[in-house]
C-alpha cells in the first residue's frame, strides 16, 4: 500500500517502513501504523512514541545494531552484551521506563581521510547504540515520509550509487551541462542544538524521547583522558547521529532548495530558468551536495552559492 507524502514528492511502501527487513512480529506492525500516519498527516507531532520501546523493540534494535564496532568507554563488546542478552534488554527497558537511563560519554577516536586529512569518530557504549537504534527505527518511520527525493544520505534502502545513477540520467535526459559539488564544512559538530529541538519538535513532541536524544547530547566525549561537553553538534559515530543530522539539514537546507528563489526567474540567454533548473543531491556523506545546471552562468551561480552560503550562517552552519 502506498501514501503520498504531500510536499516531499515521493512514497513509503508501508509494509517495510524503515527500508529494512524487520523480523519482529510486533515491531513491524507498530512502524508501519506510525509510517501512515506520518504520511497520512504530514503536519502531525507526534507526542506519545517512548511506550513503543518495549523489551521486543529494543531486541530488533539489537538485531540491527552492528556487532563488529569497537567497546565504547565501559569496554563492553557486543560480544560480552549477547552473553546476557534477555537480562541486559530487561534491564535497560526498566531504566528507560523509570527515568533512569543514563547516557554514557563518547569516546572519540580520529580516522585518516582521503585527502591526508583526519576526522573524528565517536564510540558510544554498545547499550547506548541500542537505545539509540531504537528511537532511530521510530524517527525514520516518521521522517522517511517527509523527506525530499533529492537525499540520499543515510537512507534506508538508498546509496551513493543511487545517487549516481540519478545524477546520471538527470544528465542524459534534462540537458544537464554542469555540476557544481559542495560541502557543509563541519556539519556534524556545529548543528544548534536548539533548533536542532526546535525543529524535531514540529513531528516528535514526545517528552521521553525528547530527554533521551537531550542526554545524549549532553553525554559529552571521552578523549584522550579528557572529558568535554561541546554546546553544539552532535558526535559522530552513534547510531542516532545520521538520523539527527538527516532531520535537520531536511530542514535547514533541502527545504531552502525547495523555496521561491529569485534567481529562479533569471533570464539566461533568453531562456526561462525555472525551479528544475538546478537540483541537489546528497552523495555519500549527509553533508556533500550536488547542484545540477542547464547553463553556466557564472553570475547566477555566484549569486545562488553566496545567498546559499548566507543562508547557512544564519543556521550556524
Amino acid at each position: 500500500m502506498l501514501y503520498p507524502t504531500g510536499n516531499a514528492g515521493h512514497h513509503v511502501e508501508l509494509d517495510r517502513p524503515t527500508g529494512d527487513t524487520l523480523r519482529s512480529p510486533t515491531v513491524t506492525p507498530k512502524l508501519q501504523r506510525l509510517a501512515a500516519q506520518a504520511a497520512h498527516d504530514p503536519d502531525r507531532a507526534f507526542t506519545t512514541l517512548a511506550h513503543l520501546i518495549d523489551t521486543d523493540f529494543l531486541r530488533e534494535a539489537y538485531r540491527h545494531t552492528s556487532k563488529s564496532s569497537a567497546a565504547g568507554i565501559d569496554g563492553v563488546t557486543a560480544q560480552q552484551y549477547a552473553e546476557h542478552l534477555d537480562e541486559n534488554l530487561r534491564d535497560v527497558h526498566e531504566r528507560l521506563r523509570s527515568g533512569r537511563y543514563q547516557a554514557a560519554p563518547v569516546e572519540r577516536v580520529w580516522i585518516e581521510k582521503d585527502d591526508g586529512g583526519q576526522r573524528p569518530i565517536g564510540k558510544p557504549t554498545f547499550e547506548d547504540k541500542i537505545v539509540q537504534r531504537a528511537v532511530a527505527m521510530l524517527l525514520a518511520a516518521i521522517y522517511e515520509q517527509d523527506f525530499y527525493d533529492g537525499s540520499y544520505g543515510f537512507r534506508p534502502g538508498r546509496s551513493p550509487h543511487d545517487a549516481l545513477q540519478e545524477l546520471r540520467e538527470r544528465c542524459m535526459t534534462e540537458g544537464i551541462g554542469w555540476i557544481v559539488d559542495a560541502d557543509v564544512s563541519g556539519y556534524f559538530d556545529n548543528i544548534d542544538r536548539t533548533r536542532l529541538r526546535e525543529v524535531l519538535r514540529h513531528r516528535v513532541n514526545d517528552g521521553r524521547i525528547m530527554r533521551l536524544i537531550g542526554k545524549w547530547l549532553r553525554a559529552g566525549v571521552w578523549e584522550e583522558g579528557v572529558l568535554n561537553h561541546p554546546d553544539t553538534g552532535v558526535v559522530q559515530g552513534g547510531t542516532i547521529s545520521p538520523v539527527l543530522a538527516n532531520i535537520f539539514l531536511h530542514q535547514v537546507l533541502d527545504a531552502w532548495f525547495e523555496q521561491p528563489f529569485p534567481a529562479k526567474a533569471y533570464t539566461i540567454e533568453n531562456k526561462r530558468f525555472i525551479s528544475s533548473g538546478f537540483r541537489k543531491h546528497k552523495v555519500n556523506r549527509i553533508n556533500n551536495i550536488r547542484i545540477l545546471c542547464r547553463w553556466q552562468q557564472t553570475s547566477f551561480l555566484t549569486n545562488m552559492l553566496k545567498t546559499l552560503e548566507l543562508y547557512l550562517r544564519k543556521t550556524n552552519l
